[in-house]
């Protein structure tokens, strides 16, 4: 009887098992609609500031510096301060990390005689915190969903990036028509603001490392400078435990490799354009089938496929991450390339595949921090593939250079078949972290 108890709550389990029934979540509702006002916020805040300083400076130079100042200065804060996510309470991290990320809108906005250099200053340094506040939200959510819904929740959060990156550009730019650039800025500190509201809707709880955390409290006591000095040990001491971690590391390393090689050639879908002939607004058509790839990989994947199916579909769909970029070698017609790169991005589901595997293999103390790596990881990686493949490009050309871009794709998927096939991940971390003031270390965090 009791065994048919059991699949009987497994079978109810993976039928609630459905957007609908993790929208249901209140606190998931919190925090997606926190991400998507952050994300219309960044986009509004990246291309306001770059229209802005190009049109004081008419310098293409500068405007491309502004666009990358929200992006490459997160790889410092990923690499140094993710340890925060779980030294602080998550509410208190997600909450300052917004404001914090509103005050390059605002005081742009409201101050018109600002230098462009501090307009980039203000902006690099507010990225910074960008990592800590993802960190804490990923750290989160596995606290506000259970079982497959949490692969669900990810999937949401994936969705929504893509999304809220081509509504934002898109909205953008019709505001643009509309107000002057300082304006957007502002709309875009607003909207920072706006999310940081939310936080009404989350439960307090605890910080998750609440040994480092008292700690981190008593430093702050003694001096900022040495609280910032502990974060940043606890943050490398960290980083170092998860890399030694055979599981941890090997997963990390699936997700981060095939995805750079598959940014190294989207950053050259311009000049392949080009190559072909046509002016370089033909390329738009070509970088939106990019981001459509992946919402509808996202939506299949993580939608209607159960959780055993997402992690066998993990290897596979990670091949096609690169197949057929290879088809790039050759001079084909725009709309076939178009058809090539969404195909292409559809093979980005992979990482839904690998996601409980992932979870289960860090430490509950250590899950925001991991979640942090991951996306320094990515997001280091995404900034230098680019200028890797962008100097094979210029001597091969822009068409090859993609083409070779999609055959690293899949060797690094053919050399990370082991974590990518692997459907369960043994939870050794778990088992060896140190006992927590809340319970075991495989128990859950203190709601």
């Amino acid at each position: 009887m009791s065994s048919m108890t059991a699949t009987t709550s497994v079978r109810a389990a993976q039928a609630r098992s459905t957007y609908r029934s993790v929208f249901a979540v209140g606190e998931f509702r919190v925090l997606f609609i926190g991400l998507v006002m952050y994300g219309l916020g960044f986009e509004f805040e990246i291309l306001g500031l770059s229209v802005l300083v190009y049109a004081q400076t008419r310098s293409a130079f500068l405007a491309a510096l502004a666009f990358s100042m929200g992006f490459t200065p997160q790889a410092v804060g990923g690499a140094l301060f993710t340890s925060l996510a779980d030294r602080l309470p998550p509410r208190t991290v997600i909450t300052t990390g917004l404001l914090i990320r509103a005050l390059p809108g605002l005081l742009i906005g409201l101050a018109p005689r600002l230098p462009v250099a501090v307009m980039l200053a203000l902006v690099a340094v507010t990225a910074v915190v960008a990592p800590v506040f993802s960190a804490a939200i990923s750290g989160l959510l596995p606290d506000v969903l259970d079982a497959d819904r949490y692969v669900l929740g990810r999937s949401i959060f994936s969705l929504t990036s893509a999304g809220t990156q081509i509504l934002g550009l898109g909205l953008g730019g019709a505001i643009l028509a509309l107000l002057p650039a300082r304006r957007v800025l502002l709309v875009a500190g607003c909207a920072l603001v706006l999310s940081a509201l939310t936080r009404i809707g989350l439960r307090p709880r605890p910080a998750r490392n609440a040994t480092t955390g008292a700690r981190a409290g008593g430093a702050r006591a003694r001096g900022t400078a040495r609280a910032t000095r502990g974060a940043i040990r606890a943050t490398l001491s960290g980083n170092a435990r998860l890399l030694a971690d055979p599981a941890v590391r090997s997963l990390l390393l699936a997700q981060w490799l095939p995805a750079w090689c598959i940014t190294g050639a989207e950053s050259l879908i311009v000049p392949y354009a080009q190559s072909l002939g046509h002016p370089p607004s033909a390329a738009g058509p070509l970088l939106a089938a990019v981001p459509a790839g992946m919402l509808a990989s996202d939506v299949v994947v993580g939608r209607f496929c159960r959780a055993e199916t997402r992690e066998r579909l993990a290897f596979p769909l990670a091949m096609l991450l690169g197949a057929p970029l290879l088809a790039l070698a050759f001079r084909l017609p725009l709309p076939v390339v178009a058809g090539l790169l969404f195909v292409s991005a559809l093979g980005f589901g992979y990482l839904l595949g690998i996601q409980q595997a992932f979870l289960d293999s860090v430490p509950p103390q250590l899950r925001g921090q991991a979640f942090g790596l991951n996306s320094t990881g990515l997001m280091g990686g995404q900034g230098l593939l680019p200028s890797a493949v962008g100097a094979v490009a210029l001597a091969v050309g822009a068409g090859p250079a993609m083409a070779l871009s999609g055959l690293a794709a899949i060797v690094t998927a053919l050399a990370l078949r082991r974590p990518l096939t692997r459907v369960t991940t043994r939870p050794l971390t778990r088992a060896a972290a140190p006992p927590s003031p809340s319970g075991p270390a495989g128990s859950p965090p203190p709601r």
